[in-house]
């Protein structure tokens, strides 16, 4: 599902043996088709644990592994060499070029052979023993869109980390019943069942780049034709960032927040994000308080609930220039 007329990226291909045996020639048909992307962060364990699971699944389940060209050799010698020992039917396809979140993601679905794909981010962990099987149970019945969920159960307490675990609790890993009330706003890539004809027919837009909200926008598009089912089936996030670095994630997803307010104004102008960055704009000299606000929120010193409240109006003060 490249777009068409984008520069041809050469990818190298890399089987698992379970994967090299043709589906139909005496191998099962796969119903599930898990779809990982990776940039510097490692996936084996994620690749791992889905390895445990899937084995007692009859091979209804295949894996699906793309290397985005986070320029680590090692890094991506030890994905190869973990697919290579996978006894799932997986495949690896490492690019020459990065292709960043959208557009990788949709390069994934294009090589699944299941009717049903699984979105997984590669600093995952699923957190229940039936996470697969939970997803295959439900295949049957055909759900358009199914969002697992995620959560921070399995991450080890970290200072530095504590303000992004402290951000995610609070906003992110929340029970099926509250993302129920705004279905399209919690579709995550990081835990996301799609049914195939539903993301042919709406594909993530490859016109986001860098980081933030190309899955928001995805689920906003998909919410005006399909449901959007929320169940508990969570994995954790592992990879949680720094104060600076999440910072700096926020700096970078002013565009993309800019092109998913213009393009679902309706559904946007309810979240508190949007609310509170129109508070910001009317505000003189914002620019000075985005420093001020960014300074309260990395330092160490400061309560832990002062510095939550500081990066979201952080956060806000910098969409203020998207609204």
């Amino acid at each position: 599902m490249i777009a068409p007329g984008s520069t041809p990226n050469p990818a190298k291909i890399i089987d698992s043996s379970a994967w090299s045996r043709p589906v139909g020639e005496g191998a099962p048909t796969p119903h599930l088709s898990v779809l990982i992307p990776f940039f510097r962060d490692d996936p084996e364990a994620l690749l791992t644990a889905l390895d445990a699971e899937a084995e007692g699944l009859d091979g209804r389940v295949e894996i699906i592994v793309l290397d985005d060209a986070g320029g680590d050799e090692n890094l991506s010698a030890r994905a190869a060499a973990a697919v290579r020992a996978l006894r799932a039917p997986t495949r690896l396809i490492q690019l020459a070029a990065n292709e960043g979140r959208a557009r990788g993601r949709n390069r994934l679905a294009s090589a699944a052979r299941a009717d049903h794909l699984l979105f997984l981010d590669s600093d995952m962990l699923p957190d229940r023993p039936d996470f697969l099987r939970t997803y295959l149970d439900l295949v049957a019945h055909g759900p358009a869109v199914v969002v697992g969920g995620f959560s921070v159960a399995q991450c080890a307490a970290r200072h530095d980390h504590a303000l992004h675990r402290a951000m995610a609790a609070r906003a992110d890993c929340l029970p099926a019943a509250v993302r129920s009330v705004s279905p399209e706003k919690y579709v995550f890539t990081s835990n996301l069942m799609v049914r195939r004809d539903v993301f042919d027919a709406e594909a993530f837009d490859e016109g986001f780049h860098g980081w933030g909200w190309e899955d928001v926008e995805w689920g906003a598009r998909i919410s005006r034709r399909f449901p959007i089912l929320h169940i508990d089936n969570p994995a954790t996030h592992l990879g949680l960032d720094t104060a600076e670095v999440l910072a700096g994630k926020y700096e970078q997803s002013v565009e993309n927040f800019a092109r998913l307010a213009a393009r679902h104004p309706d559904l946007v102008s309810r979240y508190p994000s949007f609310r509170a960055a129109q508070v910001f704009k009317a505000w003189p000299g914002v620019s000075r308080w985005r420093g001020v606000l960014k300074q309260l929120a990395l330092s160490s010193l400061m309560p832990l609930t002062l510095r939550v409240m500081a990066m979201k109006a952080y956060r806000a003060a910098l969409y203020a220039e998207a609204v």
